[in-house]
């Protein structure tokens, strides 16, 4: 028997997946990705609470759909951090990063059109769920190394102890499942 856990997020009621992360560990799955509903509702509710900015930048894959719509609704700019270089790609540099929900470490990767128009730029980074903020150090990193200015780090979920940082903006907290080790 499949167990979720139901939430309510921008008004727009969900029951997420409860997933197997490790023999002590479950979490509550959200995706974003096909979900237009809370992808423009979300969107509108983090920007209500965020700083002004010139840019959005999240990291490849399941925050582009909230990266893309942030930056319909606000600013008109948003870059993605690649997970693999691609041949358009010119110049790429990469930082390095290790998720709750991956089993290996990851590089993230800007390509020059997207970096050189950072400098001086005032830079939310968004992402669809904020747990250990692997990722999102990664993302600082890639944009520290380019002069832009992070006025603000947002996401839709803040995950286990994410939900007591005073750094991030998040519309609702998710909790872990910690599971018994038998």
């Amino acid at each position: 028997m499949e167990e979720y856990y139901k939430m309510t997020i921008a008004g727009c009621e969900r029951s997420l997946p409860i997933c197997p992360i490790s023999d002590t560990l479950d979490i509550a799955g959200f995706v974003m990705l096909g979900d237009v509903e809370i992808t423009e509702k979300t969107a509108a509710a983090l920007l209500a609470k965020c700083p002004e900015h010139d840019v959005v930048v999240t990291a490849e894959t399941k925050g582009i759909p909230l990266c893309y719509e942030m930056a319909r609704q606000g600013c008109r700019r948003y870059i993605v951090a690649r997970k693999s270089i691609k041949a358009y790609m010119r110049n790429p540099i990469h930082v390095e990063v290790k998720s709750i929900t991956t089993d290996h470490v990851q590089k993230l990767y800007l390509a020059e059109d997207d970096y050189k128009g950072l400098n001086g730029k005032r830079v939310l980074i968004v992402d669809d769920v904020i747990s250990t903020g692997e990722s999102l150090a990664a993302m600082e990193d890639l944009v520290g190394q380019f002069g832009g200015k992070i006025v603000g780090r947002a996401c839709v979920l803040a995950e286990g102890d994410a939900k007591d940082r005073d750094d991030i903006i998040y519309l609702e907290p998710l909790p872990l499942f910690f599971k018994d080790k038998k």
